[in-house]
């Protein structure tokens, strides 16, 4: 079954238990997928990679909001953007370790001979490749970042 399809079934049953934090993470989802479908012009579905990036963002979205809530003291906001989240990780792959995700950065180092951070951009692409949505952009650049510095 694809990541939409199991999109769809969470969403069925979100409104048959009238769960409206899932109801609402997952139509938000939902939106973004066919948003990404319309733009490309494709009446092809999107790959597997590409609804996970648009997974990963939404994560990220939530979080980034949750994060200014709660700078703003306004706990009430935070947490439903916090629980949206939540509803929408569970559609991701496993998150790897900071220490597997090291890991893939030596690994990626070794293979182009990075030598500084003019390299960083060489490396970043083949951990990202790699990693395929399991762990966020942010880590494997700080990552990447301590290791050629």
């Amino acid at each position: 079954m694809s990541l939409s399809a199991n999109i769809m079934t969470a969403l069925k049953e979100a409104m048959k238990s009238k769960n409206t934090v899932a109801l609402t993470a997952l139509r938000a989802v939902k939106s973004a997928i066919l948003l990404a479908q319309t733009e490309s012009g494709a009446k092809e579905e999107l790959t597997e990679e590409q609804e996970l990036k648009i997974l990963q963002k939404q994560v990220k979205q939530r979080k980034d909001s949750a994060a200014i809530f709660l700078e703003q003291g306004r706990e009430d906001l935070a947490t439903p953007e916090l629980e949206e989240a939540e509803v929408i990780s569970q559609f991701l792959p496993e998150a790897m370790s900071e220490e597997a995700v090291g890991k893939l950065v030596e690994d990626a180092i070794a293979k182009t001979g990075a030598e500084g951070m003019k390299d960083m951009g060489k490396v970043m692409g083949i951990v990202n490749q790699a990693v395929a949505g399991r762990a966020d952009g942010k880590t494997i650049s700080t990552i990447v970042k301590s290791k050629l510095s």
